[in-house]
C-alpha cells in the first residue's frame, strides 16, 4: 500500500505527488492496486500533466520513476520531443512486444511503426511458420538474416504455395503519388526474393514444386543455434545429413517433428548423440527408421525424453520400444501406430516409464495382456486412447478402471469386442473421467453409457469469503442443478442441505454415498482454497446405433457440467434425449448433431430456452429440424458458429431470429437449403456484423441481391462458397470479391468469374473441378 505522505524524485526536483493525484494512463485505476502488480506501467500526474515509467517489478514507496516524459499538454511540449517513441528505451519497447499476444499479425502490426520497431520487432520475434514456398531454400536463408533470435520454426510443406505477387486490389507502388522511404538495400532484397519465388513458381509449373533440402536445413542450423522448437513436416528432400548439421548446432533443442521425413539411422542417432535436452519428438511416417535408430536415440537422450510418436515406420519393432522402457524413464506421452508391435514392446515401455500420463494405442496385434499391464503398472495414467483393435476384450478396461484411478480422458473407437462391462468398469473406477468418446463400438449400449451418467461426480469446490455462501452465491451456482447435497468444511450453510465438517477424503465419501442413493444430483464443497469443477465435461457418440435416450437422459440428470456434446449416426437418440440434456447441461457449449434424424424441433428448442451459453451449433442433415428450432436458438446470444446444412426445413423466418438475435456470429454454413432467400442475408448482413465464413453451395434462391445486402455490412468476411447457386452470376461475384477487403477464399464456379475479376482476384478464387 502506498503511503499519504509518499515522495516522488523528478530529476533534481522534489514534487509531492499523493497518489490520489495519479491514475494508470490505460487502466484508468488507482495505483494502491497496481502496487503490487508485477508488470510496468506508466503513470500520469492529473496536476502537472507528466509521464512517469516504473519498472518491472518496482517499489512505489522507495524507488523513484527512471522516465520523465512531459505531456504536449505541458508548457515545456516535452522540452523538443515530438513523439513519445523518442525518448522510450529499447528495453521497454522489447518489454511491450513480449507482453503481445504471439499472433503474427501483432508482430507484424509493430512492424509497421517505423524503422526502429521493424529492427527491434525482429530480434525480438521467437516464432516463425512457413509454409510451402517456391525455393525454400533461399527463403530460409532470408529469414535466418532477418529473424536473428528465433527460438521456434515450424515448416509446414503441405501448406499452400503463397501468390507470388501482392493481389492486385492492393495498392500498386505506380499508383502511389508519394515515393517509397525504403532504402535500396530493402528495396532489393524485396525484389530479389519476390524474383526468386516468380522464377521457382514459372518452373513448377512444369517440374514438381521445390522443398527444402540439406543445403537450407544447414543455412537454419548455423544462423539459429539457439533454437528449441524445430516442425519439418513433409519436407521429403530433408536428410540425415541435414539433421545431423540440426543435431549438432542447436544443442538446445528441446522438440523435434519430423513427420513425413525420409531420415535413416544416422541422422536421429546424431540427435540422441548431441540433443541432451530434447523433450518431445514425432517419427510419424518416417518409413526409413530402423530399431538400430531409435535405440540410439534412447540412449543419447533418453533421460529427458518426454513424448514420443511413432506411426507407419514399418521397421521399428518390439526390439526398439524395449530400449525405450530401458532408458526413457521419463516418458510421459506414448503414441503407437503400428502393425509390428506387439505385446512385447508395449509391456517393456508400461513396466519402465513408470510416469506415464498419456497412450494412445493403434496396434492390431496387441492383446489384453498388454492393456492389463496398463492397468497395473501405469497409476498415473490421465489419457487411453484405444483404435482398431479387435483383440481387446472387457478385462482389458476392467484392468484399466481398477488401477488407472487418475484417467480423465478416455477414447474408444473400433473396439468390436467391448460391451457395456466395459464402460461400467470404467465408471466405477475412474470417477475423474471428464473426456469421453465411443466411436464405432457396436457392442457399447445403453446401459453402458448411463453407468457413466450415474457415477458422474460433479463435485463443485467453492471457497466463500466468510465461509458461508450467500444466497447470490447458492443461485448462481444451483442453476447448474436441480438437486444439491452441500457440506461445510468450514461452518454451516444458509441454503439446501448441512453434513457435519468432515475430511475432504470423507467428504467426497459422502458424495459417491449421495450419489448412489440418487438423492441428489451435484455435490458443493465449502471452504477449499479454489473454486474448481470436477465431472463429464466433453462426450462425443459417434456411429453407436444401440445407445438410446436412457443413456443421455443419465447423462444430462448427473453429468451437469457437461459443456461439449457430438452426436453422429446415433439413429437410436431423439429429441427426448436432447429435452434432457438441455435441462441438466445448461452449461453447455458446443453441440455438434449430424445424420441423427430422430431429432427434431422439441429437443433443440430446449437447448435454446435453457443453454444460454452456447457458441457452438452444429445440426447437419437433421431433416427434423426446422424454423421452429432456430427461432428458439436465436435466444443464445453468445453463438459464434452455426451450421445447418442440409436441415430442409428451416426458411428464412429462422435465419432471421438468428440475425436478431446472435450479434457475435462469425461463422455460418446453410448450405443446402432451397428454402432461403435474399431476405435472410439481408437481415444476416444486418445483425452479424463480424461474420467471417459463410457457406452458401446449393442454395437455388439467393441472387446477386442478397449477397450486395450481405456484404455491405459484413466487411469482415474472410470465406465465402457459392457454388450451384444458379441465380448467382457474374456481377454478384465480383461484388463479393470487391466489397470484402479482407477476402482470402472465394469459391464459385470458373465460368462465373469475369476477365476483370480474375485479375483483381486471382488468387483468393478457388474453382470448382467440373472436369472430372
Amino acid at each position: 500500500m502506498i503511503a499519504q505522505n509518499t515522495r516522488f524524485l523528478v530529476g533534481k526536483e522534489v514534487q509531492a505527488l499523493y497518489p490520489k493525484y495519479l491514475q494508470d494512463e490505460y487502466l484508468h485505476v488507482n495505483p494502491k492496486e497496481l502496487a503490487a502488480s508485477p508488470s510496468s506501467f506508466l503513470l500520469r500526474c492529473c496536476r502537472c500533466c507528466c509521464f512517469f515509467f516504473f519498472p518491472y517489478e518496482c517499489d512505489l514507496r522507495t524507488l523513484n520513476p527512471q522516465i520523465t516524459i512531459e505531456s504536449p499538454k505541458s508548457p515545456n511540449r516535452m522540452r523538443g520531443h515530438d513523439l513519445i517513441n523518442t525518448v522510450l528505451p529499447d528495453e521497454l519497447i522489447l518489454e511491450i512486444f513480449r507482453r503481445l499476444d504471439g499472433f503474427k499479425s501483432s508482430c507484424d502490426a509493430c512492424s509497421l511503426v517505423c524503422r526502429r520497431w521493424l529492427n527491434l520487432e525482429r530480434a525480438s520475434r521467437r516464432t516463425l511458420r512457413i509454409g510451402a514456398t517456391g525455393n525454400p531454400d533461399a527463403f530460409v536463408r532470408i529469414v535466418v538474416r532477418r529473424f536473428s533470435a528465433v527460438r521456434n520454426i515450424f515448416i509446414d510443406e503441405r501448406l499452400p504455395i503463397s501468390p507470388p505477387f501482392p493481389s492486385l486490389r492492393q495498392r500498386s507502388p505506380r499508383s502511389n503519388p508519394r515515393k517509397r522511404r525504403s532504402g535500396k538495400k530493402n528495396a532489393g532484397s524485396s525484389s530479389k526474393l519476390q524474383c526468386m519465388i516468380e522464377d521457382s513458381t514459372s518452373e513448377g509449373s512444369e517440374f514438381e514444386p521445390f522443398s527444402l533440402s540439406d543445403a537450407g536445413l544447414t543455412t537454419l542450423a548455423k544462423g539459429c543455434t539457439r533454437l528449441e522448437k524445430l516442425s519439418l513436416i513433409w519436407c521429403s528432400n530433408v536428410t540425415s545429413v541435414g539433421l545431423y548439421s540440426i543435431a549438432e548446432n542447436c544443442r538446445t533443442l528441446k522438440s523435434l517433428d519430423l513427420q513425413g521425413c525420409y531420415i535413416n539411422d544416422q541422422g536421429l542417432a546424431a540427435v540422441g548423440e548431441f540433443c541432451k535436452q530434447l523433450e518431445d519428438l514425432n517419427l510419424r511416417f518416417c518409413e526409413g527408421l530402423t530399431d538400430t535408430g531409435l535405440v540410439e536415440l534412447a540412449l543419447g537422450c533418453g533421460k529427458s525424453l518426454k513424448s514420443l510418436s511413432i506411426a507407419a515406420c514399418a521397421k521399428i519393432t518390439d526390439t526398439a520400444l524395449e530400449a525405450v522402457g530401458s532408458y526413457c524413464a521419463s516418458l510421459q506421452t506414448l503414441s503407437l501406430d503400428s502393425e509390428f508391435i506387439k505385446n512385447q514392446g508395449v509391456l517393456a515401455v508400461v513396466k519402465g516409464c513408470r510416469s506415464l500420463k498419456a497412450l494412445k494405442l493403434e496396434c492390431i496385434n496387441v492383446t489384453d495382456e498388454a492393456l492389463q499391464a496398463v492397468g497395473a503398472y501405469s497409476l498415473s495414467l490421465e489419457l487411453l486412447a484405444l483404435y482398431s483393435f479387435q483383440r481387446f476384450t472387457d478385462g482389458s478396461l476392467c484392468a484399466v478402471g481398477n488401477g488407472c484411478k487418475k484417467l480423465t480422458n478416455l477414447t474408444l473407437s473400433d473396439c468390436y469386442f467391448l460391451s457395456d462391462k466395459s464402460l461400467e468398469a470404467i465408471a466405477q473406477g475412474c470417477t475423474g473421467l471428464t473426456h469421453l468418446e465411443v466411436n464405432g463400438c457396436h457392442n457399447i449400449g445403453t446401459s453402458g453409457l448411463a453407468s457413466i451418467g450415474r457415477s458422474c461426480p460433479c463435485v463443485f469446490v467453492l471457497s466463500p469469503l466468510n465461509g458461508y455462501i450467500s444466497f447470490k452465491e447458492m443461485m448462481t451456482w444451483i442453476r447448474f442443478s436441480r438437486k444439491a447435497i452441500v457440506l461445510g468444511a468450514k461452518g454451516g450453510v444458509h441454503e439446501r442441505f448441512l453434513l457435519p465438517s468432515k475430511s475432504p477424503a470423507s467428504m467426497l465419501g459422502d458424495c459417491q454415498q449421495a450419489r448412489r442413493t440418487r438423492q441428489f444430483s451435484s455435490v458443493l464443497i465449502l471452504g477449499a482454497s479454489v473454486w474448481d469443477a470436477r465431472g463429464l465435461s466433453e462426450l462425443s457418440l459417434l456411429y453407436c446405433q444401440r445407445i438410446g435416450n436412457n443413456a443421455l437422459l443419465e447423462v444430462g440428470r448427473g453429468c451437469t457440467l457437461l459443456q461439449v456434446l457430438h452426436l453422429v449416426d446415433c439413429s437410436s437418440i431423439g429429441d427426448d434425449a436432447i429435452y434432457n440434456i438441455a435441462l441438466g447441461c445448461r452449461n453447455l457449449k458446443k453441440l455438434h448433431i449430424r445424420r441423427c434424424y430422430e431429432i427434431g424441433d422439441k429437443g433443440i428448442i430446449a437447448v435454446g430456452q435453457n443453454c444460454k451459453f452456447l457458441t457452438d451449433l452444429s445440426l447437419r442433415f437433421c431433416d427434423r429440424v426446422g424454423d421452429d428450432a432456430l427461432i428458439a436458438i436465436g435466444q443464445c446470444c453468445f453463438l459464434r458458429h452455426l451450421n445447418v446444412s442440409g436441415c430442409h426445413r428451416i426458411g428464412d423466418a429462422g435465419l432471421i431470429a438468428i440475425a436478431r438475435g446472435c450479434p457475435q456470429l462469425t461463422n455460418l454454413d446453410v448450405s443446402v437449403l432451397q428454402n432461403i432467400r435474399d431476405i435472410a442475408l439481408a437481415e444476416i448482413g444486418e445483425g452479424c456484423p463480424l461474420l467471417k465464413e459463410i457457406v452458401l453451395s446449393h442454395c437455388r434462391q439467393i441472387t446477386d441481391v442478397g449477397l450486395a445486402h450481405l456484404v455491405k455490412r459484413c466487411t469482415q468476411l474472410e470465406s465465402c462458397h457459392m457454388v450451384y447457386c444458379p441465380l448467382v452470376t457474374a456481377a454478384g461475384v465480383a461484388t463479393m470479391v470487391s466489397s470484402c477487403m479482407n477476402m482470402k477464399r472465394v469459391l464459385v464456379e470458373k465460368w462465373k468469374v469475369s476477365q476483370r475479376t480474375r485479375r483483381r482476384a486471382g488468387s483468393i478464387l478457388s474453382f470448382l473441378c467440373m472436369d472430372l
